[in-house]
């Protein structure tokens, strides 16, 4: 099979080039993980011309070829590994027109590996208001590569930019010449390294000599040779570094001199400097944070109401259908309380999912969310870290396995570890649904002074309740953990931009069908198990209730549905459900749960949203006329054997709070452990996040009750 056409963005962080990616591919893309690595490895399919579709590759952002973290570093190994299946017949990169020099340094390192390349400019829009002038045509042509300016939130030079990658493929430009003299700085051992690695520039092999002990596709025999090559030349691997770049500059200086002009020698005041005096302002910028986080809070609420009714209401009228048509047996009980009752309990969420990700894209697209790492820095130091560990928290509000991915950044190891210790504290998406059920039942749907909306404050303050408790573990994490290691927090800022809404909905539609393929997969399985636990008990058990019960209808057939309900929750309570619920409620009840939520508490260590279905598939076991009332109705009508309702404010509130502290997922303590290389870091963050979620749970129904 013939290897597709393939072309890689790169480009520094905040160049545009998320947004020129999805402009390409729109929804024909995927997301997976580099070979042998667990950074995200984003890819789509993009028609380029009639005869010409293109695999492109969104490599992680990095400013140059230099790299300094776990991301850059893939960026470097796919673009110098010549044998990598990643290898791309082209490189667009995408520079910031308003930043043109720094990005520049970039695009010239990758000119002189020899690939071919296009430059892309950005934001142009915002160097025009700053007052500067680009001259494309003299930037192409001393650059050497052609150049092209896009603006892909607004669609604008996508056109231009295929028939430019079409023309690219179908001449093969001629190889480039260096852009800077590279032997005149190395001496001639380039020329041996070449041959002796396979490559094809001289840029290559500098790149070799400064990294081949750290390089995997660089075999032990080469090393050897490279390293006696090396320390014949007497070879200095910070000074050729630093010449090198010393005469990167002297160029670029160059071109721009020739290809750029300023309005005026400072810059102009642009709105996002104004806007910046206001919002990065001690007092005035945490006010206005905490106005978006509660606005975020509420439109989750407000905005998911009617969709989520929609599907609430579409479910329970495919169960009554379900219950019409099908006969009386025990596959109507498995598709009904089995396979419909699970996927409905999660499908409910899904809109509130979906907006979640959509306003945390907002905030992202609209260069907001940079600032809240800067604003957040002060607080970030007083626990030990630094505002980098704010974007992996933030994060992990949508969820934590990438976020603990994204601490890959800090370059501190200490901070770095504290990082992913602390993630999981935030509240994630998966927690998103508990809350919502757990909110819905227990806090009145009012108003405080006819404005606020009592449980979306309420969930603003159990994710407030979590990014806090991360501090405070943070803070202790710091005073135990020792180290002499020293970090400084430097962040370029990128301007505000009205939101790219198309990449908004992509965003939107790709998370949502992630959260119903991944996470309905494992609800559909465990609730398949589920309802074969919570159906089938020992045999003799089940016999004697089964006899019990149908004796009491014979004696008393007055009372037959009674009878059968009562008939109906016997069975569940000695199934095999039952008896593990049974068996773990002498730990839980101090915290007011009961065996059912036991059950749940056991079955969502899977993922936490499994929660909602398992009392979704535990209700409907329990229930003679499954499908006719929805969770909700169900979970409030649920009775203790005193007769006193399950779900009161105090039980309510102390299952919220154990699942804002609670290591409820096993999929982030297997990428803790990934990423720490040791089962011991995960066992530590199981075990403090289970104390710190029971000690807390136990007060707060004791203070309720």
């Amino acid at each position: 099979m013939q290897r597709p056409y393939t072309i890689a963005l790169v480009g520094n962080p905040n160049s545009g080039k998320s947004s020129l990616f999805n402009a390409l591919t729109g929804l024909n893309q995927k997301v997976g993980n580099f070979p042998g690595v667990t950074v995200d490895k984003k890819t789509g399919v993009a028609k380029i011309s009639e005869t010409l579709s293109a695999h492109i590759i969104d490599l992680p952002g990095t400013y140059s070829l230099y790299p300094k973290s776990a991301d850059e570093q893939v960026t470097y190994e796919v673009l110098l590994n010549q044998k990598s299946a990643d290898r791309p017949d082209l490189v667009v990169v995408i520079a910031d027109a308003a930043n043109l020099k720094r990005n520049l340094l970039f695009c010239s390192q990758i000119i002189d590996l020899k690939i071919p390349a296009i430059i892309v400019l950005t934001m142009m829009d915002i160097a025009r208001q700053k007052g500067i002038t680009i001259d494309t045509t003299e930037l192409a042509k001393m650059m050497g590569v052609p150049v092209v300016t896009v603006n892909p939130r607004r669609n604008k030079g996508i056109g231009q930019l295929k028939k430019t990658i079409s023309d690219t493929q179908q001449t093969r430009p001629a190889r480039l010449n260096d852009f800077i003299d590279l032997p005149a700085i190395t001496g001639e051992w380039l020329d041996e390294i070449k041959p002796l690695c396979e490559l094809d520039s001289n840029y290559a092999a500098l790149h070799v000599a400064c990294n081949y002990s750290e390089l995997k596709y660089i075999n032990a025999a080469q090393r050897i040779r490279i390293a006696a090559l090396l320390g014949e030349a007497g070879f200095q691997k910070s000074k050729i570094q630093a010449e090198e770049i010393i005469q990167r500059y002297k160029k670029i200086g160059a071109i721009m001199q020739q290809c750029v002009t300023m309005d005026s020698p400072t810059q102009k005041l642009i709105m996002s400097d104004r806007l910046d005096k206001v919002l990065l302002h001690p007092i005035y910028g945490n006010l206005v944070l905490l106005v978006v986080l509660f606005l975020l809070f509420q439109s989750i609420f407000l905005l998911a109401r009617y969709p989520m009714d929609w599907v609430e209401q579409g479910f329970v009228v495919i169960g009554n259908g379900l219950n019409t048509i099908l006969p009386q047996g025990i596959f109507k009980d498995l598709l009904v309380n089995g396979v419909l009752a699970g996927i409905s309990g999660i499908a409910v969420f899904v809109p509130q999912i979906m907006i979640l990700f959509g306003l945390i894209t907002v905030l992202e697209d609209s260069g907001y969310m940079a600032r809240i790492s800067f604003l957040t820095d002060r607080i970030m130091r007083s626990a030990g870290l630094n505002g980098r560990s704010v974007m992996p928290l933030i994060s992990g509000m949508a969820c934590a396995v990438p976020a603990i991915m994204a601490a890959r950044t800090i370059q501190n190891k200490k901070e770095r570890l504290i990082t992913i210790m602390v993630t999981p504290l935030m509240s994630c998406s998966a927690r998103l649904p508990v809350y919502t059920i757990l909110i819905a039942l227990v806090i009145p749907d009012q108003r405080l002074i006819g404005i606020f909306n009592l449980q979306g404050l309420v969930l603003m303050g159990l994710y407030l309740l979590g990014f806090f408790m991360a501090l405070v573990v943070a803070r202790v994490m710091n005073f135990l953990i020792k180290t002499k290691e020293r970090t400084f927090f430097l962040m370029e800022l990128p301007v505000y931009r009205q939101p790219r809404w198309k990449n908004v909905g992509i965003t939107m539609v790709q998370k949502g069908k992630v959260f119903i393929k991944d996470v309905g997969k494992v609800i559909l399985v465990l609730s398949l198990i589920l309802w074969a636990l919570a159906a089938f008990g020992p045999p003799a058990q089940m016999k004697a209730v089964e006899e019990k019960y149908t004796l009491l209808v014979q004696q008393h057939p007055e009372q037959k549905t009674q009878i059968e309900h009562e008939h109906a929750t016997a069975k569940l309570e000695h199934s095999f459900a039952g008896i593990m619920g049974h068996a773990i409620e002498p730990v839980i009840r101090p915290l007011g749960y009961d065996w059912k939520i036991g059950i749940a508490l056991v079955t969502s260590f899977a993922a936490r949203e499994v929660f909602v279905g398992t009392m979704a598939t535990l209700y409907s076991v329990g229930d003679t006329e499954a499908g006719k009332e929805t969770l909700h109705e169900k979970m409030k009508e649920a009775k203790r054997d005193d007769g006193t309702p399950v779900y009161t404010l105090a039980a309510g509130l102390s299952l919220l709070i154990f699942y804002v502290f609670a290591m409820q997922c096993m999929s982030t303590l297997a990428i803790v452990k990934r990423e720490t290389r040791s089962w011991k870091y995960p066992i530590i963050q199981f075990v403090y996040m289970f104390g710190i979620a029971y000690l807390s749970a136990l007060l707060i129904y004791q203070v309720f009750k």
